[in-house]
């Protein structure tokens, strides 16, 4: 048996069905629900991070998180709700948001504390203070963060096809359903080479934003910066 049939017929890539349709059902499951995400866990994590209260609430969301199920929620938001696209990305986006809050939260917070107490002599608002010193430096992390959520939704995407979404997923349910075990890998090679594609390039943009943060600190940190 030739695993790679499916892949390697021409005929399986286009039209609504074909694989390049579900690739970009996948991407959209997986862009909606980190960015969704992101607008909900990073203002909170920069609240906590700055304020240094509300850990309990990153340890609590973060263990409940890996606690829920995320078939079982999906089955029952989508018998509350409806099938389509946006039911499936609210359970994706629980299961995303505890890498980004934690990932926040701690960037802020463990950001250099020089740098906080001497944004503060200078006479900045908190908000200056999170903008201009707390969030460029805690920024590599939170790019960390969104990898790891982002890697976590694009496996997890697959279980849309259980509620007759689209995505990769209807590759693995598909092939299982007609017993065609080519598809069924085909489904599989594709989650696993658009997570390595995703997490190039997220891994490429946090080295770049890290590379582009040291210099400015090591500047600050210089004789040559401090007024005589």
């Amino acid at each position: 048996m030739n695993l790679f049939a499916f892949l390697e017929n021409p005929e399986n890539w286009p039209g609504p069905n074909g694989i390049w349709a579900r690739v970009v059902e996948h991407l959209i499951f997986t862009g909606l629900s980190v960015v969704v995400a992101a607008l909900i866990a990073i203002p909170l994590g920069i609240l906590i991070g700055h304020t240094g209260r509300g850990n309990f609430l990153v340890i609590g969301v973060s263990n409940a998180a890996r606690a829920i199920p995320t078939l079982g929620l999906l089955v029952l938001v989508v018998t509350l709700l409806s099938t389509g696209t946006w039911p499936v990305v609210a359970c994706l986006v629980v299961l995303a948001i505890p890498a980004i809050l934690t990932a926040t939260a701690a960037g802020i917070q463990n950001a250099d504390r020089e740098a906080v107490h001497a944004a503060r002599a200078l006479g900045m608002t908190p908000g200056q203070v999170v903008s201009k010193v707390e969030w460029p430096l805690a920024l590599p992390l939170v790019i960390s963060g969104l990898r790891s959520a982002t890697l976590q939704v694009v496996a997890t995407a697959t279980v849309a096809a259980f509620v007759s979404s689209g995505g990769l997923g209807r590759l693995l349910i598909n092939g299982q359903r007609l017993q065609d075990y080519p598809q069924m890998f085909a489904g599989a090679v594709l989650v696993a080479a658009l997570a390595i594609v995703l997490d190039v390039v997220l891994g490429a943009i946090g080295w770049a934003v890290g590379r582009r943060a040291r210099p400015r600190g090591k500047t600050a940190e210089s004789p040559a910066a401090v007024p005589a």
